[in-house]
């Protein structure tokens, strides 16, 4: 058995747009209604949902029966810590590709390629678990640092001033732009469309995509995710699945029973 490709890391190599779904329900069940719909990605949240190592493990193994659906797994880290012994664990459970929020310089970006890579290019502890089928995969070893995908979130001011820098880190696949945290750091927090943070978006999108690498984002605004992807975007959620259950289950009730909650708007729950 071999170290199977990363298949969605080949698809942003290629420059071949990704369409992809945000998992905040922490429930394989859910995940794998999601795998089924046909989306190329669906990202398991382990920073703003209560997924642990055990959650990720089981919405993953749910996943994987759906070849065409990609799993990726936020990190729950940020601001400079590159958490080198979480990034293992993420990796160990078999996860080929992994978003990491809230990295602000290179540095921190470089730091956290080496969290992702085994020596000597990098720190990665040896013991790769399921990652390997438990030795099954005879050339995990050799093969595993050319499949690991690594996608650096872009959220802050600072990030924006460094961004060509972090872009240019050799074993960053693509960078993910936070609009929520974005606005918030530009002093516009709740506002991500405000055009000042719309503007450096749309700059973000171009510069990322100068330097060779991967532009992404998220939102359940449509028209909104048809225009990123029309700036040059490869890799966009275009809904949470939490998002969709929310308004379904609103709206529902609204044509039902009168001065039911109003359902959320589609603009809304953005990292």
């Amino acid at each position: 058995m071999k170290t199977p490709e990363n298949l969605f890391k080949k698809a942003l190599a290629e420059r071949r747009p990704q369409i992809g779904l945000w998992l905040g329900l922490a429930d394989a069940y859910s995940a794998e209604i999601c795998a089924g719909a046909g989306f190329d990605w669906l990202l398991i949240d382990g920073e703003h949902s209560p997924n642990g190592l055990a959650d990720v493990l089981a919405q993953a193994q749910a996943i994987a029966a759906y070849p065409d659906s990609h799993a990726i797994a936020r990190v729950p880290l940020g601001h400079g810590d590159a958490g080198t012994a979480l990034i293992k664990q993420y990796l160990d459970l078999g996860v080929q590709t992994l978003l990491v929020p809230m990295v602000d310089t290179a540095e921190q970006a470089q730091a956290i390629v080496r969290a992702t890579r085994y020596a000597p290019a990098g720190v990665r502890g040896m013991g790769g678990a399921r990652a390997s089928r438990w030795g099954r995969y005879a050339d995990y070893a050799a093969a595993a640092n050319a499949q690991v995908g690594l996608l650096v979130q872009a959220e802050t001011r600072e990030a924006l001033d460094n961004l060509d820098a972090i872009a240019a880190v050799e074993g960053v696949d693509g960078v993910f732009i936070g609009p929520a945290d974005l606005s918030a750091s530009m002093g516009h927090p709740g506002n991500a469309g405000h055009p000042d943070v719309q503007a450096a978006i749309a700059d973000g999108i171009r510069r990322i995509n100068a330097a060779g690498k991967a532009p992404g984002i998220l939102t359940p605004d449509e028209t909104l995710a048809r225009e990123y992807l029309k700036q040059g975007a490869l890799f966009v959620a275009v809904g949470l699945d939490t998002n969709l259950l929310a308004r379904g289950t609103a709206a529902l009730a609204a044509r039902f029973k009168d001065g039911a909650a109003p359902a959320p708007a589609a603009r809304g729950a953005t990292y």
